[in-house]
Formats: C-alpha cells, sequence, structure tokens
C-alpha cells in the first residue's frame, strides 16, 4: 500500500508529546500514552482526515498507546485499526492480536485497547474511528429493524480471507478518495456513500453479536404508508410538521402509523423526527460557520431551551460545545 493520506500530514516529530496532541484532536480525545510503557523517542509522524461521524488516521511511530471511547459521543465509537507495516501487539480487555497487514482489530464502544508495535520491526497502521450511529443505520437498512442491543464486534479481523479482504479493499478506496485532488472526490456525499460501504462490509464480514439476524437475510422492505411517511419526514423536515400531517401523507390514521413507528423503527413518529432533525442540525454546526441559533431555526426549531436539552440528551454535549470544535 502506498502512503496513505499524503495530501493530509498533521504531525512529525521527534516530541511523542506533538503525536498525542494531534491524535487527539483529530480523534475527539480517544488517544493517550499507554501507562504500560514509557514515552519513547523517534520520528513520530501522523496523517489524518476527520468528519462528524468519522476519522482516519496514519500513525509512524513507535510510541504506546491507549485508545478508549471519545468523551462526549453519546453512543460511543468503534475502532478499526489495520497495519501497513510491521506488526502490534494489541489487547482488548482479556483479547489479545498481533495487528499487521492480515489481521486488523475492531474494538466496540467502550472497549480501551492497548496497543504496543514491535519495536524490532518498522511499524505503520491505520486508525479508522466509526460512529456507533453510523453502524445501526446500516445495520437497520440491512435488517428493516434498529438493533436491539450495541452491535459488539469479534476483536480479530481476517484480512487475508474473502470476506476481510473486500473490507481490505474498501479501506483503500477510501483512501484513494481521501488522498484524489479531483473536486468530485472531496463532495462529503461521495465520502459518506464510500464510508456506508465499509460500515455493511464490515457487519457482512466480521462476525458480531448479531450475525445471525443478518445471516437470515434481509427482512421485508417499509410497508406503503411508512415509505410515505418516511419521505414526508424526509422533505419537510426543515417545517412545522406533527403526527397528523405524517399520518395524513401517509395515508393511514396517527395510532396506525405509530404502531407501524414503533414496529419497524423501535421508536414513535415524533421521536424520529426529532432525532433525525438534532442529526442534521450536528452536521451544519460541524460544517458551517453560521451560529447554532440560526442553523436550528433553519431546520424547524422553535424552542431553543428545549432543543438545546435535547441536543445534550442525544449528543452528551451541548450545541455550543460542537460549535467550539469548528
Amino acid at each position: 500500500m502506498p502512503t496513505p493520506l499524503r495530501h493530509h500530514l498533521i504531525t512529525r516529530s521527534q516530541n511523542p508529546a506533538d503525536l498525542l496532541n494531534a491524535a487527539t484532536r483529530l480523534f475527539g480525545g480517544a488517544i493517550a500514552a499507554s501507562p504500560l510503557d514509557e514515552l519513547c523517542g523517534g520520528e513520530h509522524e501522523l496523517r489524518g482526515v476527520a468528519a462528524p461521524d468519522f476519522a482516519v488516521g496514519y500513525f509512524a511511530s513507535p510510541l504506546d498507546v491507549r485508545v478508549a471511547t471519545p468523551k462526549g459521543r453519546a453512543r460511543g465509537s468503534y475502532f478499526v485499526n489495520i497495519g501497513v507495516s510491521g506488526a502490534i501487539s494489541a489487547s482488548c480487555g482479556a483479547l489479545r492480536a498481533t495487528l499487521d497487514e492480515t489481521t486488523a482489530g475492531v474494538a466496540n464502544p467502550g472497549d480501551t485497547q492497548e496497543l504496543r508495535p514491535l519495536r524490532s520491526r518498522r511499524t505503520r497502521f491505520l486508525g479508522l474511528r466509526i460512529d456507533a450511529s453510523l453502524v445501526d443505520q446500516e445495520f437497520t437498512a440491512l435488517t428493516g429493524h434498529p438493533p436491539v442491543s450495541t452491535v459488539r464486534f469479534d476483536f480479530a479481523l481476517d484480512l487475508a480471507g474473502p470476506k476481510g479482504r473486500a473490507v481490505r479493499l474498501l479501506v483503500r478506496s477510501l483512501l484513494e478518495q481521501l488522498d484524489s485532488q479531483d473536486p468530485l472526490f472531496q463532495r462529503a456525499e461521495l465520502r459518506r456513500g464510500q464510508l456506508r460501504c465499509l460500515v455493511t462490509a464490515l457487519l457482512l464480514a466480521q462476525p458480531h453479536s448479531h450475525t445471525d439476524e443478518l445471516r437470515d437475510g434481509p427482512r421485508p422492505g417499509h410497508p406503503r404508508s411508512l415509505r410515505a411517511a418516511l419521505a414526508f419526514i424526509e422533505a419537510n423536515l426543515s417545517e412545522h410538521i406533527g403526527l397528523d400531517d405524517i399520518a395524513g401523507a401517509a395515508g393511514c390514521s396517527p395510532r396506525t402509523l405509530s404502531s407501524a413507528f414503533r414496529g419497524r423503527l423501535g421508536l414513535s413518529p415524533m421521536a424520529y423526527v426529532r432525532d433525525l432533525r438534532l442529526d442534521r442540525i450536528r452536521e451544519d454546526i460541524l460544517t458551517s460557520t453560521d451560529p447554532v441559533g440560526t442553523i436550528a431555526y433553519r431546520w424547524g426549531v422553535s424552542h431553543l431551551g428545549r432543543f438545546a436539552g435535547q441536543y445534550r440528551a442525544r449528543f452528551a454535549e451541548l450545541p455550543s460545545d460542537t460549535a467550539r470544535r469548528r
């Protein structure tokens, strides 16, 4: 694999603290020096790209690190570590694996990893952070319903097998897209589409706590009324819409609609509207310089105080906290 993220150098330094500070910014506070060993000298390099729901970094460093769920992310994140050269002794609780070009490591939300590069070899590896919400969304697309509990992957991912090779191919494709100077590949829509493919492949390739549901194949699609309701919500999300409006667009009673939402999506119609609206607001806060209040009103929020409380309940931080990271 050629050097990835070649246009996205963040730091290159002899000081390991520079790497840790840069990694903290890239991954939202998820990286720290491992207490299992002392800080070591040498060349420390980090290249990376971050977006609202994922980050990817290329590490060239002999430093031992500890990786944990970033603060401020209510539902946590998954971490996928893939060797580029050399090898890493990795542990996650009682689990152990040697990560290299043929074996990756997948850590689940709430897990803490210890990554210790083998000193005898020149170690380079990729680290991907993927928000749990993305995994939930792709699981829902595959099965027709959200997971009833957190999807928890097995730790060691075999990249040499047929399924693992597909994951690795999609990782390479994502990196090539990030490195491309073509303006088309800089569009957020294409990057998100590539990331969704990667998450879907991970769900299908790597055993996890809900694998049996995927072996049974996708469930039948949503009924017409629910599809109509979802399309209406998507088209009118910035407007003040209520349950009766959605039910009217779906051609059914509010009670029937609520039952369909709870049965298929696991939440009420208005809770779905609220969560989708909050997700869109968060994306706009992170990708624009508009004031938070302007963005919230743009998406149909009428009461900023109530909005702030709902936002904190969903993302474990206030909108103003998110805005400070722009």
